[in-house]
């Protein structure tokens, strides 16, 4: 019998994760059947039960219920517990397991895709939101030199105490980043969503940087034109980001590691 996912969110139309799964599953020669499930914002649990009673093995999660999935699961991984969210749930007969792909598949993208060694480089990541919890821990473990800027210093200051244990993070204000520069730049602020520009100062970007928006879309983002207008000129969006959790997503389902570099290839030729 065809084992069956979804990738449940609200909205869920625009999502790449049926393709992309589709791709994965053809590669490994995997039976699977995923697609998309449209929650009503005040339905995710009633959703899920639903697709659980009908057979369903998985799923992928995304906005806005993350945080209701972290909380929907018996059993929860170590990524998980530090984002406080999940966008992998595993099913099985007894229980809903939740995991969190977000920050290796931003690494991975980083180091594999884009051929940026990450341990010692100085990384400001921008925002202090679901986004950027979800990165931290994975970004720490890789041993990079870590400043939050926010617009909120309570919660950027609230982030640097919570990961305390996992290493260091330093928190500025963004007036005060003016005389400083990194060698990565990661916008996970939301500011994108509204077509607006984080107040970054110029001349952050150290030499040869990356500046790296986890969002992803058609054309560029306010954060990688100010980033182009600096000079910058390795820019990447987080599409990468994208296949390579879902390659996570696809191992913790299935225990086969895909090949994310064909997939990747022919999104991006798309």
């Amino acid at each position: 019998m065809t084992d069956r996912y979804v990738v449940i969110g609200n909205p869920v139309a625009h999502s790449k994760s049926p393709f992309i799964h589709a791709e994965f599953a053809r590669q490994c020669r995997q039976d699977i059947d995923y697609r998309l499930l449209l929650a009503p914002l005040d339905g995710f649990v009633r959703t899920l039960d639903a697709f659980r009673a009908d057979g369903g093995r998985g799923a992928n999660v995304t906005v806005p219920f993350k945080t209701a999935a972290y909380a929907y699961a018996q059993r929860r991984s170590p990524r998980a517990e530090a984002a406080g969210a999940a966008n992998t749930l595993v099913f099985s007969r007894t229980e809903a397991f939740a995991d969190n792909t977000d920050g290796v598949g931003l690494t991975r993208d980083m180091e594999r895709n884009i051929g940026v060694p990450l341990h010692h480089r100085r990384l400001l990541v921008v925002g202090a939101g679901g986004a950027a919890r979800g990165v931290i821990q994975p970004l720490l473990e890789r041993g990079v030199v870590l400043t939050l800027a926010n617009r909120t210093m309570a919660r950027a200051l609230e982030l640097a105490d919570f990961f305390a244990p996992w290493g260091k993070v330093h928190v500025l204000e963004f007036d005060a980043l003016q005389g400083h520069t990194f060698d990565v730049v990661v916008n996970a602020s939301a500011a994108g969503l509204a077509g607006e520009m984080p107040p970054l100062p110029s001349g952050i970007l150290a030499d040869d940087a990356l500046a790296y928006d986890m969002m992803y879309g058609k054309g560029g983002t306010p954060f990688l034109g100010w980033a182009q207008t600096e000079g910058c000129t390795r820019l990447s969006d987080g599409l990468g980001m994208l296949v390579e959790q879902a390659a996570e997503s696809f191992l913790l389902w299935r225990g086969v590691d895909p090949d994310t570099t064909p997939v990747l290839a022919s999104l991006r030729a798309s």
